[in-house]
């Protein structure tokens, strides 16, 4: 089993979905873990499992398409945990819009969380990383970050930029003992399932993927978990398709 015993993690977007997932996941494996949440969203509950797992947690508010708020994030999460050695980039926007509908404020919305927000938030992190001697970021991506999806130019474009963040990043950080991975999932079943695809079904879903079901968020906490862990010491720069088998269809 994954053993994170005396890790410290913040999680972007750990109210809901993938997020609450990864953090619970974290917990279970041992590590204390402050969970971020966006200000339209409630206090997130998944302190209250962590606490339950018996680790530290602590919950913070942040609209991370502020870099200076990306920072405080950061620097609240590690003075209440006393440091910080994962990060896992998660907080996102997902939207499926025609390319013709696309206006600037859509795609800026989607760029301004989806990477930017990535990109301040591992910048403070990798602050206290270097202070600490080492760390680990885990950014979330996608499969259509890799593929062709109708209705998903600024989407993924957003997930191939950290694709190629992560990979880079990982060359610059691994000489100084911070790693950089991603997490690509494919199909993952949140409640935002049901609301943003009024049309969605488990059983329809699962018959297009390999393995016959849907993903689910703890699923995407296993591999984040173990990528965050010294089991996963010589792992940098990768994209990981946490994905049921769906890339290897051929994108389909």
């Amino acid at each position: 089993m994954v053993n994170l015993s005396g890790k410290k993690a913040l999680v972007t977007g750990a109210g809901i979905g993938i997020g609450r997932g990864i953090a619970i996941e974290l917990a279970r494996a041992g590590a204390d873990v402050a969970v971020h949440y966006p200000p339209s969203e409630e206090p997130p509950t998944t302190t209250q499992r962590i606490t339950e797992l018996g680790q530290k947690t602590f919950a913070v508010e942040g609209d991370l398409r502020e870099p200076e708020v990306c920072r405080d994030v950061v620097d609240r999460a590690a003075d209440a945990l006393g440091g910080l050695d994962i990060l896992v980039n998660n907080a996102g926007v997902t939207r499926f819009v025609e390319f013709l509908d696309i206006d600037p404020e859509l795609f800026d919305d989607l760029f301004h969380l989806n990477i930017r927000g990535y990109f301040f938030c591992a910048q403070q992190a990798v602050r206290h990383f270097l202070a600490a001697g080492g760390g680990s970021i885990v950014n979330l991506s996608s499969i259509n970050g890799s593929r062709g999806f109708p209705r998903a130019a600024a989407y993924a474009a957003t997930k191939g930029a950290v694709d190629a963040f992560t990979r880079v990043l990982s060359t610059d950080l691994a000489p100084r003992g911070i790693r950089v991975n991603a997490i690509a999932p494919g199909s993952v079943e949140t409640p935002r399932s049901w609301v943003e695809q009024p049309d969605y079904s488990r059983e329809a879903a699962a018959q297009r993927i390999p393995v016959r079901r849907v993903g689910l968020p703890a699923d995407m906490g296993r591999v984040a978990a173990f990528l965050a862990s010294e089991d996963a010491g010589y792992i940098s720069g990768q994209v990981i398709h946490v994905d049921g088998g769906s890339m290897a269809l051929g994108g389909g």
